[in-house]
């Protein structure tokens, strides 16, 4: 079972308070994977350590933090980044093959304190929240962002990749789901990834999705697009 921190009643579904965020959290590292606030990921998940984590974060706190390992630099267990974002289990389901379907709901990004030395097969973080409470609030509709030209870097890079999309419908989405979910499905290489994840504001994420956008497109044009890293540390993200 995952360490229990003595900071939140687990024992009841209705007690849970987003605001009271436990100090102890497993962590799921999945390299081009990041969950960003008021999002949902989903995740297939099949390796028997994580299935342990699923099991036991469903009669626990339902949260699972999901982060980025850094390029391996040797050694078998890759470091993580500093900073990742941890969902609430908001669906599951069990295949006959023994895979669990997951849906993530995120609701906040967090700073590893310090990785625990845990007697669980899956990696457990102490969490600092502390810089990230205002994650935990509603956006406003419109929000700052750019949107006329981050649209446009949008329209360039589905037409140059032959992508169709309900444009119109996206062009009505409200600032925090436009950039967050761009966020998380761009195909770019993990460094950029966590630069979106780790960006100060909601401004500023869609500025540097523009700018990936514009790099995206006229790097593939030009035969130099941006790849994103595969995956070495557990099951991808169901498409």
């Amino acid at each position: 079972m995952m360490q229990d921190d003595g900071d939140m009643d687990h024992s009841r579904e209705d007690a849970y308070d987003p605001f009271a965020m436990p100090s102890v959290i497993p962590v799921f590292p999945l390299t081009g994977a990041i969950l960003l606030p008021g999002n949902t990921l989903p995740l297939n998940i099949f390796e028997p350590r994580y299935l342990a984590m699923v099991r036991d974060a469903l009669t626990g706190t339902k949260l699972i933090g999901m982060i980025q390992p850094r390029e391996q630099t040797g050694g078998t267990t890759p470091c993580l980044y500093d900073i990742g974002g941890v969902g609430r289990i908001e669906e599951c389901s069990e295949t006959p093959d023994g895979r669990f379907l997951i849906a993530l709901k995120g609701i906040s990004r967090f700073r590893i304190i310090e990785e625990l030395s845990a007697t669980t097969p899956y990696r457990q973080v102490n969490a600092d929240w502390s810089a990230f409470t205002e994650d935990q609030i509603e956006p406003p509709a419109r929000d700052g962002v750019a949107r006329d030209r981050l649209l446009a870097h949008l329209k360039a890079y589905l037409d140059q990749k032959g992508l169709e999309a309900d444009f119109d419908a996206i062009a009505q989405s409200p600032d925090a789901v436009l950039v967050n979910t761009l966020s998380m499905i761009l195909p770019v290489a993990s460094a950029e990834k966590q630069a979106l994840l780790e960006a100060g504001s909601l401004a500023d994420r869609g500025e540097m999705l523009s700018a990936l956008l514009t790099m995206e497109t006229f790097g593939s044009a030009l035969g130099e697009g941006v790849t994103s890293d595969s995956d070495e540390d557990g099951p991808a993200p169901v498409n």
